[in-house]
């Protein structure tokens, strides 16, 4: 295949989060190193990650200007050395380029990304859903499995009418573990209710810490997954009950987490990170190969990703005003 020698690609200038910082540039097509392949990107979704990235406040940077997008899909088109990239050459992938040490992104005509954060997609596997399975989808089953592994009766998440959170209400509801859901606006107790969620409370609700009390003591919702981050972790922690685990996986209120030591020297309580990439990386090859088939075999029913929008990348900072004006109508993808 003839390669052209440059490419479009969705640059960021400056890490502030302003969406005049990003811009639509001509750059040289990047070539595949040894262990790596070239992709040829189909679309790519914004995600909360992304934003956080934009903002200067992801887990890294890197070297300015850059492409940003962590997650995609497309078709390998070119492979350095090594047996794994000469294997996934001419297939479709979900792809990620979420290590700091590969400069480029998925906002782009191509990448160049690690073959080990490639994912073959299966024939019953859309291009579209293939590219937003590895944040959302791979989250959600990650933290149903710890919870299951756990023994934990129940679950009280955040951020629960996100699509990463609707995935956890319909996951809880195919392992039969009872999901309790906070959400911020009344309206979203409405699409939770709507989608046959049971347990919904609203935090802006003058009786919200009552009820959430009562509900996690009742259901014995012993592990929580939180995606907001600031005071609304503490208010979870203090409603579940003692020996309760918090994994914090999100910062969408862009505030730090403060807790009262005494929820964890008197009370038991663990407040943990978790990050999807994180683990993956503790999995053999083997078991991450079968996790990429758990996911994909759910992603038409329990993790299914909802599109509000394609637009060009020559229009991103359109497309970005558009899915932070409106997350929870679902995804925006960029595409090519």
């Amino acid at each position: 295949m003839n390669l052209p020698s440059a490419m479009r690609a969705v640059r960021l200038k400056a890490y502030d989060g302003k969406p005049e910082s990003i811009v639509l540039d001509e750059v040289p097509t990047p070539k595949p190193d040894p262990g790596q392949v070239l992709v040829k990107v189909f679309a790519s979704p914004i995600n909360p990650s992304d934003l956080a990235f934009l903002a200067g406040l992801y887990g890294f940077k890197k070297s300015l200007p850059t492409i940003p997008g962590f997650e995609g899909s497309g078709t390998v088109v070119e492979a350095g050395a090594g047996f794994l990239p000469g294997l996934l050459k001419g297939r479709r992938v979900a792809c990620a380029a979420a290590d700091p040490k590969i400069p480029g992104g998925m906002w782009a005509e191509y990448v160049v990304t690690s073959a080990q954060m490639c994912v073959p997609l299966s024939k019953q596997t859309s291009f579209e859903q293939g590219a937003m399975m590895l944040v959302n989808p791979m989250s959600a089953y990650a933290m149903i499995s710890i919870a299951r592994e756990g023994h934990h009766r129940a679950i009280v998440q955040t951020a629960a009418a996100s699509a990463l959170g609707r995935m956890i209400v319909r996951l809880g509801r195919k392992y039969g573990i009872p999901v309790i859901n906070v959400v911020r606006r009344p309206e979203q107790v409405q699409i939770l209710r709507e989608m046959g969620a049971v347990h919904v409370v609203d935090s802006s609700a003058t009786n919200f810490d009552q009820d959430l009390l009562e509900l996690c003591r009742e259901m014995d919702a012993t592990i929580g997954l939180d995606a907001v981050a600031g005071d609304l972790t503490a208010r979870i922690m203090r409603a579940q009950p003692k020996g309760s685990r918090m994994l914090v996986y999100g910062a969408l209120s862009m505030k730090a987490t403060e807790i009262d030591p005494g929820l964890v020297i008197f009370e038991g309580k663990k407040l943990e990170g978790f990050w999807v990439s994180g683990w993956l990386a503790k999995k053999n090859l083997l078991s991450r190969v079968k996790v990429a088939r758990e996911v994909q075999s759910m992603l038409g029913n329990e993790l299914k990703s909802e599109v509000q929008g394609k637009v060009p990348i020559a229009n991103a900072a359109e497309a970005l005003h558009q899915y932070m004006t409106n997350m929870t109508a679902g995804k925006v993808l960029l595409t090519p």
